[in-house]
């Protein structure tokens, strides 16, 4: 086979790895009914999500650090081994704990798809060719996200909702053979050091930082007791990763690629912009059908416009971000999400419907033309060596704004709320969530005016 086909049949192997994770956010949410209705355990059911979302967030780092150690096929081959195990588990499950546990189990797994999918993508495509396919592989989180709830549904009515799981399994295989028979990539052989204790310091700080995101304002509240000791238990660990990082012979995070500028300001803007999309899925439908009244329906497929027009924008952006420039395309979606979070917090409570479908599409049209070109400066910040490490720490920054962001919004909403059905000040909570949106927005602006000009970074991207 020419070296062509088998650059098009890995890229097939990695989109329906990326496929499979991105679907499994949105495919479970759809049969949480018939599965506490089989499994009971209602009380519990919020940690079949919770705790996917932790060992993830957990699992992004150590997957890229060990990527670019013992090679991407290698670690991919893990990564979607035990999402698929996972899988086949989670469908097994006879009782809520079981799936609890089996969904941590799918969560590790996960946390190795997406860091190690981009790296890949990184070393196979340079310059042009990396945006393009950037955009491309941007677009399979809005497909999912649209497709999720359709397969989900069918799978509760028509079979079980235990095929929810199962059917990761044949994409997951197909993924796993296609990528370990037609990536071919130099392997050197040399000792390798695993740094297993900052992978401990920085599990135990993280897992301690997201329990305590997740569960405090909800669970517990924030100034109880175990919230405090969990802050404080990662506050420790956090200077002990730090202190281990600095003098281990092969980091898990070295923290050299922390002084590159634009590393740093793509991750800060990744943490503020995705904490925004975030905000949004939660509490438009809640304003569409709590504040104007419309159906369940209407409200859920709100987020829809957010979700065709990101990767639109994506795949745009993919082909003029050179002709562009790097920084100004980012700028333009930043700006573009400044707007977007200006509409939604100058909203009333007779605002059309029409409005937010607006709202929605200029905001995901801006996200698109951030998201695309800071996945691929990140990639050409550093060499093949600092690659998965590089994208890991992207979208650790990513996922602690969206967890960070949901808490924060949380908090807020909730000191507004104190009459359950009071639709002045449902509407008084989430008017608050938005004006902070706003800020978030224009924080993420001026920050992104900190990356190099566009000559810096096409030197960058040359030498990577």
């Amino acid at each position: 086979m020419t070296q062509k086909t088998n650059v098009n049949m890995v890229v097939i192997g990695l989109l329906a790895a990326m496929f499979i994770g991105a679907l499994d956010v949105t495919i479970v949410a759809t049969a949480t009914p018939h599965i506490v209705a089989d499994l009971y355990g209602e009380s519990l059911f919020s940690w079949v999500f919770a705790v996917y979302t932790l060992t993830t967030c957990v699992a992004v780092p150590i997957f890229g650090k060990l990527a670019d150690l013992f090679g991407r096929k290698t670690v991919f081959a893990a990564g979607i081994g035990l999402f698929v195990l996972g899988s086949i588990l989670c469908g097994a499950a006879q009782s809520m704990a079981e799936l609890i546990w089996f969904r941590a189990l799918q969560g590790i797994g996960a946390g190795a798809l997406a860091p190690v999918c981009f790296t890949i993508i990184g070393d196979l495509f340079s310059g042009k060719q990396r945006g393009k396919m950037m955009g491309v592989f941007s677009s399979v989180w809005s497909v999912a996200g649209l497709l999720g709830p359709l397969i989900g549904g069918y799978f509760v009515d028509q079979v079980s909702w235990r095929w929810i799981f199962y059917i990761n399994v044949p994409i997951g295989a197909a993924a796993l053979l296609l990528v370990t028979v037609f990536l071919h990539q130099p392997i050197e052989r040399r000792a390798k050091k695993i740094d297993y204790l900052g992978a401990l310091t920085f599990t135990v700080c993280f897992s301690a930082l997201l329990y305590a995101l997740l569960s405090g304002g909800s669970d517990h509240p924030w100034d109880s007791p175990l919230i405090v000791a969990l802050f404080a238990v990662s506050a420790v660990f956090l200077l002990l990763f730090l202190w281990i990082e600095k003098r281990a012979e092969e980091p898990m995070m070295p923290l050299s690629i922390f002084r590159i500028r634009v590393l740093n300001v793509t991750n800060v803007s990744g943490f503020l912009t995705f904490g925004i999309t975030t905000g949004l899925t939660i509490y438009a439908p809640i304003w569409i059908q709590s504040v104007l009244g419309h159906s369940a329906t209407s409200s859920g497929l709100i987020v829809m416009p957010m979700s065709l027009a990101w990767p639109l924008a994506a795949n745009m952006v993919g082909r003029l971000m050179y002709r562009m420039g790097v920084k100004a395309s980012i700028v333009l979606g930043s700006g573009l999400v400044v707007a977007g979070s200006i509409w939604l917090a100058v909203l009333q409570m007779n605002s059309p419907y029409v409005y937010w479908i607006g709202i929605l599409v200029v905001i995901g049209l801006g996200m698109g033309f951030v998201a695309t070109p800071s996945t691929v400066v990140v990639q050409s910040a550093v060499g093949w060596e600092k690659r998965g490490v590089a994208n890991a720490s992207s979208m650790l920054l990513r996922s602690m704004g969206q967890t960070i962001g949901i808490a924060a919004f949380g908090t807020i909403y909730n000191q507004h709320v104190t009459t359950l059905g009071s639709k002045a000040e449902l509407a008084a909570g989430m008017h608050s969530v938005f004006l902070l949106m706003c800020a978030i927005a224009i924080a993420n602006l001026l920050a992104v005016q900190l990356l190099p000009k566009h000559r810096e970074l096409m030197a960058q991207q040359q030498s990577a």
